[in-house]
């Protein structure tokens, strides 16, 4: 069992955000969690990471209750987490974003990033195609780029990966939040990063993710977790959620074709 989610609940005054979800991600699966505007999505998000403690209910990696842990605690036992912004440093260059990621040890302020790390981090950025960025200023990157470092800073902030940032090659188990991967990019640039992503969980880290892009959902995910209203009213394979009658109803719509979805999903698995 890697990650499961037991009975969340989570209010903000009269509002119930999460109202009793419950499901479980086993390890190596690329499972999408969607659902309309207010669904819950990143309430859910926040409480699985640590950024908010649940009202009621618990959070379990590997067994472990984390419920409790903060983001830096999940971290240390392996999960990581990115953004619908992609959060990296913009005044230092693409390789030193990663550096400093690597630089676990107390950086004082005298400290330099040159020399840190330098092969590991070059290695981190060929995973995810920036090795050739390397020297640029992150603010000069266009987005869909900073989309991909941020991965490649989540992964490189995993246990295990001061010897490697390599997906694959960290020890124990991993687990990355990926919060919208694909937001803010063009249809190309979508179909890129999801096909990372997909490699990401080839490669042995268990990637649970939310999408409002209906083909880096389908064409991607192994499992589809769906949240309506902060319940979960539907987890199944793609093609099972599809044909979902509730799901169709309320949110993906009667004549959702999931044809195009399902092409990317083969040109993802390569």
């Amino acid at each position: 069992m890697s990650l499961r989610v037991q009975d969340l609940l989570r209010h903000y005054g009269g509002v119930k955000a999460l109202d009793g979800v419950s499901f479980e991600v086993l390890p190596g699966q690329c499972v999408a969690l969607i659902g309309p505007n207010g669904a819950g999505k990143s309430t859910c998000f926040a409480c699985l990471a640590g950024q908010q403690v649940p009202t009621r209910g618990r959070v379990f990696w590997q067994g472990q209750d984390v419920t409790d842990l903060t983001p830096a605690g999940r971290q240390a036992l392996g999960m990581a987490r990115t953004f619908q912004v992609a959060q990296t440093f913009e005044a230092l260059t693409v390789l030193q974003n990663l550096q400093l990621v690597l630089s676990r040890e107390h950086l004082s302020w005298w400290d330099r990033l040159a020399g840190r790390h330098t092969a590991q981090a070059l290695q981190g950025l060929a995973q995810v195609g920036l090795a050739a960025q390397a020297q640029v200023v992150v603010a000069d990157l266009p987005y869909g780029a900073k989309k991909r470092l941020e991965l490649a800073m989540a992964l490189a902030g995993l246990p295990g990966q001061g010897e490697s940032v390599q997906v694959g090659h960290a020890q124990g188990e991993r687990v990355l939040l990926l919060d919208e991967p694909a937001a803010g990019l063009a249809p190309a640039e979508r179909a890129d990063m999801m096909a990372l992503v997909r490699q990401v969980a080839h490669e042995g880290v268990t990637v649970l993710y939310t999408e409002h892009n209906m083909d880096a959902v389908f064409g991607v995910a192994d499992r589809v977790l769906v949240l309506m209203q902060g319940r979960l009213v539907a987890d199944g394979t793609p093609e099972a959620v599809a044909q979902d009658p509730q799901v169709r109803e309320r949110y993906l719509g009667r004549d959702f074709d999931m044809q195009i979805g399902m092409k990317g999903r083969r040109d993802a698995r390569g």
